[in-house]
């Protein structure tokens, strides 16, 4: 009997570590578990060949904009100053196909935390969604996201999500998404 109750137990340890590794990561899954690349309807229920095999681009966030300071005024770069420290967690997109079309659907998923001078209230984060082709810019818009810090002794969770950016041309291998947030946008 002892034996049957362990197997049993390890058959599901065995099964919730491999559900595990369903779970999406920054830039390769999905936030909360979402796919990330979700190919059109068909008629009939068939899956096209085509869109099984078809490209979804991952996100990145820009080089030096993970993060974002707000600090009191007249207090900048002073770290005895900081109001609220942003901070980007996790990307994740999905793709919509069509004939010579497409769109895809971005989620950014982040923290606020408070910092010394920190107090309950609300935030506007500027950020950043991107795509690119090459050097041609396809879409670049600053999403003012709004949070309400609640709770000065701990973290607080946002998430924003874009959808249905429309891809020029179809969605390609040459299509890059960037995300990160906008410092000079004069918030």
């Amino acid at each position: 009997m002892l034996k049957k109750v362990f197997a049993a137990g390890m058959i599901l340890a065995g099964s919730a570590l491999l559900s595990a590794c369903q779970s999406g990561a920054s830039g390769e899954g999905g936030i909360g578990g979402q796919s990330p690349a979700q190919p059109a309807e068909t008629t009939g229920g068939a899956v096209r060949e085509s869109e099984l095999r078809a490209y979804c681009p991952s996100v990145t966030i820009r080089d030096g904009t993970a993060f974002s300071t707000t600090y009191e005024r007249g207090g900048e770069e002073d770290p005895n100053r900081v109001i609220y420290l942003s901070s980007i967690s996790e990307t994740t997109r999905t793709c919509k196909y069509g004939a010579g079309t497409g769109s895809v659907t971005v989620a950014i998923a982040g923290k606020v935390v408070p910092g010394p001078k920190g107090r309950a209230g609300s935030i506007t984060l500027p950020l950043r969604v991107a795509m690119l082709r090459g050097d041609q810019v396809l879409h670049s818009q600053i999403y003012r996201h709004p949070v309400s810090v609640t709770d000065v002794s701990g973290a607080t969770q946002f998430v924003l999500t874009v959808p249905d950016i429309p891809v020029p041309g179809g969605i390609d291998r040459g299509v890059t998404l960037q995300v990160g947030f906008d410092e000079g946008s004069g918030r």
